[in-house]
């Protein structure tokens, strides 16, 4: 009978893959447990977590925190901020990227290479803070939530995965064989090229989600009315707030009540933290088959 490869399979293969499997459990723990440690600190009691009490299971169950969370307005209204800009700012983002591509990838535009150029010059050069900050304001579009929407929608580094992903992938025997049966650009971008973009779609809508979900910088410099701001501010006004008041416990500024005020806040914090990733966190796994797909197709044919 004829031996399997197994069979054959060395000493030094044995100790290789010992090797490689501790390694990729000790990669794994590297990258977990701050995961973990986050959700058991937000359910343990603050002077456990303040005094390292903490470390692999919660000391009490305690829900102070998600209660604080859950009674506070203010909180509630930066999340619905946050899933507005998100969802919005997904959408915009991905309209915007695909159209850009595709009318990149028409060979019969005129001076294609050219408006290519023009296009990819912002990516290594900008005005910077100060230019776009007194246009947004001739535009009177500080304070206006539209503006955390349509700032930074376009990216030219998404456009030219877009443009590669469309003239890489769809042949164009297709938009011949449509242009033949009489159909427009137009037809053909909504019945041919969106279809069958469903990876690059899930890749962008990905990628853009996580990025209006945790910016904060354009809130802080444009928003000044703080019905608009968005969830990922309120936690780093809560961080900032908590971070000062441990500063003056330490100087001896405060007491025992002030920092029991700031270990509730840490609580908050970590509860916070839990509450603002679970929209991402749900949302990956329905986009992960399209998502690494068009991930790694940009990254290949690009």
């Amino acid at each position: 009978m004829r031996k399997g490869v197994a069979d054959f399979r060395s000493r030094a293969d044995y100790i290789y893959d010992i090797i490689n499997t501790f390694f990729i459990l000790l990669v794994f723990i590297i990258v977990i447990y701050p995961l973990y440690f986050i959700v058991i600190a937000s359910i343990s009691s603050p002077a456990g977590v303040g005094t390292g009490k903490v470390i692999l299971f919660p000391d009490t169950f305690n829900i102070e925190g998600y209660k604080r969370i859950f009674e506070n307005s203010e909180i509630w209204r930066g999340y619905r901020n946050s899933v507005f800009y998100a969802m919005f700012g997904t959408l915009v983002h991905v309209t915007s990227t695909l159209c850009s591509g595709y009318f990149f990838t028409r060979r019969e535009l005129p001076f294609r290479r050219v408006l290519l150029t023009i296009f990819i010059i912002p990516m290594f050069f900008s005005g910077g803070l100060i230019p776009t900050y007194l246009i947004i304001s001739q535009l009177k579009l500080v304070n206006n939530p539209v503006l955390l929407i349509i700032l930074g929608s376009v990216s030219m580094y998404y456009i030219v995965i877009a443009r590669t992903f469309i003239d890489s992938t769809i042949p164009r025997d297709l938009f011949d064989a449509s242009r033949i049966d009489g159909s427009n650009n137009l037809y053909y971008f909504y019945k041919i090229v969106i279809p069958l973009s469903k990876p690059l779609i899930s890749m962008l809508a990905v990628f853009s989600a996580v990025g209006h979900w945790n910016s904060y910088f354009n809130a802080l410099i444009y928003m000044n009315k703080r019905e608009w701001i968005p969830l990922q501010l309120i936690l780093r006004e809560i961080l900032n707030a908590n971070n000062a008041m441990q500063q003056q416990f330490d100087i001896g500024l405060v007491g025992e009540d002030a920092l029991h005020a700031a270990m509730l806040a840490e609580s908050v914090k970590y509860g916070l933290i839990i509450v603002s990733s679970l929209p991402v966190i749900a949302i990956y796994p329905f986009a992960q088959k399209h998502f690494v797909k068009g991930l790694m197709i940009g990254s290949i044919k690009g």
